[in-house]
């Protein structure tokens, strides 16, 4: 659907798919009286549009999506490789090896691969975020009888006779 021809309308359908309200985009295309709202919000042509845009929206965030998690799997497969280092000209770079031989030098990004694999796991919910739980260095520097102790008072406080056991079981 091309732009709307009244262009008031057009700013109020590109207010309300942008998530504005009817009063704030009806304020923001130049009506003075935002009494008006629901009459424009019923009008078709009005909602056809902002129907489109916001279906134009959600397409561009996907393909922007779907890009940047090609791209990320294209730098991580890159930089996984082990690339000869070419000098100016494009010829490769000669190094001596520990045996005396010459051999074309090879380059591997392992940084690049991590952080490109690190963004594509975030994005696919992959990792878990882990947190201490208690209070930080809580049972550093204690024994280990001196830890048993401390996990059976809690255990106690808790109402768990034996740790291992449910109350009440022998």
């Amino acid at each position: 659907m091309p732009i709307l021809d009244n262009p008031r309308h057009e700013k109020f359908a590109q207010g309300l798919a942008a998530g504005k309200s009817a009063t704030e985009a009806m304020e923001e295309a130049g009506y003075s009286d935002p009494r008006n709202s629901t009459r424009l919000t019923k009008n078709d042509e009005i909602r056809a549009r902002v129907d489109e845009l916001m279906t134009r929206a959600a397409v561009n965030v996907q393909v922007s999506r779907e890009w940047v998690l090609e791209r990320l799997m294209t730098v991580a497969e890159r930089t996984m490789q082990a690339k000869p280092v070419l000098d100016k000209q494009g010829k490769p770079v000669m190094v001596e090896t520990p045996s005396g031989e010459r051999a074309p030098a090879f380059v591997f990004d392992s940084s690049g691969a991590n952080r490109a694999l690190e963004l594509v796991g975030k994005e696919l919910g992959m990792f878990v975020e882990r947190k201490e739980v208690g209070k930080p260095g809580e049972f550093e520097g204690l024994t280990v009888e001196q830890k048993r102790e401390r996990v059976v008072g809690i255990a106690k406080q808790l109402g768990v006779d034996r740790i291992g056991t449910p109350a009440g079981s022998a």
